[in-house]
């Protein structure tokens, strides 16, 4: 077996999916991301209803398309029936961002340790998506997690660290430092360009530029890091560009860019650097 780099969008991403604010049905939408080539498509319960879910899964099963579920469980508890329903669907894992939040990292810790034995018990893996207003919102406090519970793994979103701390680009070395460790424990990446004052910029601005150059610097190190842990496998890649308000709007109202070209623009980037590595 060889390793393999898999790509997928996110539900969120597509409704709306472009400028007009138009959502589209769910088959228009599975029938779209499964001809532009995209592996699976992650399922957020943060932005659609159970049912909805129960409905598209199907949909994506007849077009070859595979889901991950992405939960906000407010509880300890309330994780376990995601879990169960991810190994019914045939996800390969579920990424959490969790919405128990102690203020302290000695509070976080037997948290994310319930998380992770639940995720064991059920039979189904568990990554903790680097993400704000959760458990994970300050990449210092997860850092220190990372030092209190080997076994946590991420999945790394770094658009909500780099707006977070208001990194600057180029890093500052010590942001690079810390940047580079959560990269180390991350088994999947997600895709979307940050600035340090905006979440999610227009790709093709001439002004963003830097910011898309440190991005792919960012998912470089990752693929590579993971290729140097992993001798076979899969490698799952989100490209995740989210509506409004993470998507900017002009006056009147309508986004600045078409989120649909700019997903496929990342999705040949992230496959240009895999080949790349693949070949050296």
């Amino acid at each position: 077996m060889s390793r393999t780099l898999e790509i997928y969008t996110s539900l969120w991403a597509m409704q709306p999916h472009d400028p007009t604010g138009v959502k589209l049905p769910y088959d228009h939408v599975v029938e779209m991301v499964a001809d532009a080539g995209y592996h699976g498509m992650a399922l957020d319960f943060g932005a659609t209803a159970i049912d909805d879910v129960k409905r598209i899964q199907p949909m994506m099963a007849r077009a070859g398309l595979t889901p991950f579920l992405v939960d906000f469980p407010k509880t300890v508890e309330a994780l376990r029936p995601t879990l169960q329903m991810a190994k019914d669907f045939g996800a390969p894992f579920v990424v959490v961002i969790g919405q128990v939040m102690p203020l302290s990292v000695e509070g976080m810790i037997p948290i994310i340790r319930a998380w992770i034995e639940m995720s064991e018990q059920e039979g189904m893996p568990i990554l903790f998506e680097t993400h704000r207003d959760c458990i994970t919102n300050d990449l210092f406090s997860t850092l220190c997690l990372l030092d209190a519970v080997p076994e946590m793994r991420l999945c790394a979103d770094l658009s909500h660290y780099v707006v977070g701390r208001e990194m600057a680009c180029p890093l500052r070395p010590r942001d690079g430092e810390h940047m580079s460790r959560i990269l180390a424990r991350s088994d999947s990446f997600q895709g979307r360009v940050a600035g340090r004052g905006q979440i999610q910029l227009q790709l093709d601005f001439p002004q963003n530029q830097k910011w898309v150059e440190m991005f792919k610097t960012f998912w470089r190190e990752g693929f590579d890091g993971w290729r140097s842990r992993n001798s076979n496998g899969t490698c799952i890649f989100l490209c995740e560009l989210g509506p409004p308000d993470y998507a900017m709007t002009g006056p009147d109202g309508r986004e600045m860019s078409n989120r649909w070209d700019e997903a496929l623009q990342i999705k040949s980037w992230v496959e240009e650097i895999w080949q790349e590595l693949e070949q050296s």
